[in-house]
């Protein structure tokens, strides 16, 4: 009897229990599938995912604690122009790893995070026009005698673990050595120690480094395109329209190269030519 009576106790408990999870999944579906322009429209605000740890990019002040760089002054024009000057701007801090979570779960409404626009990443999120001509690129000391990747051949190059400028290096300087450390603050590191002749990145984090490292410049251009996108997720449209309109129109008011100037003129080798509309 005691066995009969547990048996319809957890029946009754699950029911509701059905019911709760029915309930959770309907609300996450309806989140996921609203159109986000509409919500952020309404809210007169747009969550953006964007880093926390890029110098020029996104970097938190340790002063002021607020996160600081072009892609934070381009998300809040950005917002303006597609809102209304009452709009704000809100942001999460995401890695590589967290913004397209992130952006899939309903957290943030774009991600603005230095993210090259892949094919493989396009299955996954839909992207703007590009932003920033981001690509590989050489960090040497003032001195060298490095001036293209092409003079790496023979030589030993820094790269940073699982970053694209590894399988870029070999595709371009095939006979190169290749170096790779977990960060950026290792590489920089055996560059000054003079373990490699170049560090290879994209351009916009190389000039960061060479902002706060004196004694290093930018060589040989872009070596391989791979430019920044602002993401949305998948089959919002409507988002993608309004962020691409609201990007020509700062570029025709001048908006857009006035930030480029503010965080990037005067980097050691860094060409605003190819940057600038």
């Amino acid at each position: 009897t005691k066995v009969i009576i547990m048996k319809k106790a957890k029946r009754f408990l699950l029911i509701p229990l059905l019911f709760f999870l029915c309930f959770a999944l309907t609300a996450c579906g309806k989140r996921n599938n609203q159109n986000v322009y509409q919500k952020v429209r309404e809210n007169k605000q747009i969550i953006w995912g964007v880093r926390a740890d890029t110098r020029l990019f996104g970097l938190t002040n340790v002063k002021t604690g607020k996160i600081e760089g072009f892609e934070i002054d381009l998300a809040h024009a950005l917002t303006k122009q597609m809102l209304g000057k009452d709009a704000t701007a809100s942001f999460v801090t995401t890695t590589a790893n967290t913004r397209i979570p992130l952006l899939k779960n309903g957290n943030i409404d774009a991600v603005l995070a230095t993210m090259t626009i892949t094919p493989e990443r396009a299955k996954q999120v839909d992207f703007s026009k590009p932003y920033f001509p981001a690509g590989s690129s050489l960090l040497v000391p003032d001195n060298s005698k490095i001036k293209s990747v092409k003079d790496l051949n023979g030589k030993t190059v820094l790269a940073v673990k699982g970053t694209t400028a590894v399988d870029d290096v070999h595709k371009f300087a095939p006979k190169a050595r290749v170096l790779q450390y977990d960060d950026y603050g290792q590489a920089m590191s055996a560059l000054k120690a003079n373990q490699g002749v170049a560090l290879t990145t994209d351009n916009g984090l190389l000039a960061g480094i060479a902002q706060e490292n004196p004694g290093y410049k930018l060589v040989g251009g872009v070596y391989n395109n791979a430019p920044y996108g602002i993401a949305v997720n998948k089959g919002q449209k409507d988002m993608v329209d309004h962020i691409n309109k609201a990007l020509d129109q700062l570029e025709k008011n001048g908006t857009y190269d006035r930030l480029i100037k503010k965080w990037f003129a005067g980097i050691p080798g860094f060409s605003l030519k190819g940057v600038l509309k």
